[in-house]
């Protein structure tokens, strides 16, 4: 597996409409994409820091994974996304092989457009981990 960068990171919050004052306002941040992704039951803002995206997460369902993490932890980093050059398929593969456990055994679709995956935080950790590819 070849990571190239960080792709983005994953930040839970309550409404995206309340959050994103501060960090457009009081960061100077903008964002650039706001859309919902229905099979994950999320909508989602993208803002850019760099190279580095930063993805707010709102929950569009009570029983979202996203609603279960802000009532667990509240609102705040929910997962750390890599790029992959060489496949999120191939890449999953050889993460297995050592012997870490996966959420997604196979890529889905994603925000963005991308082909993504995530790696179970009880054997990453503590990080719940996204693969991503275009």
């Amino acid at each position: 597996m070849k990571i190239s960068h960080i792709e983005h990171l994953g930040i839970a919050v309550k409404s995206i409409e309340e959050s994103l004052p501060y960090f457009e306002n009081v960061l100077g941040l903008k964002c650039y994409n706001i859309e919902t992704v229905e099979d994950q039951k999320v909508k989602t803002a993208f803002l850019k820091v760099g190279e580095v995206k930063l993805e707010l997460l709102e929950p569009t369902a009570p029983d979202s994974p996203i609603a279960k993490f802000l009532e667990k932890r509240g609102p705040g980093i929910h997962h750390l996304a890599f790029a992959v050059e060489d496949g999120v398929q191939k890449a999953l593969t050889e993460i297995e092989a050592k012997g870490i456990r996966l959420i997604d055994k196979a890529p889905r679709k994603g925000a963005e457009g991308l082909n993504i995956a995530f790696l179970h935080p009880k054997s990453t950790e503590g990080i719940l981990t996204e693969l991503c590819e275009k």
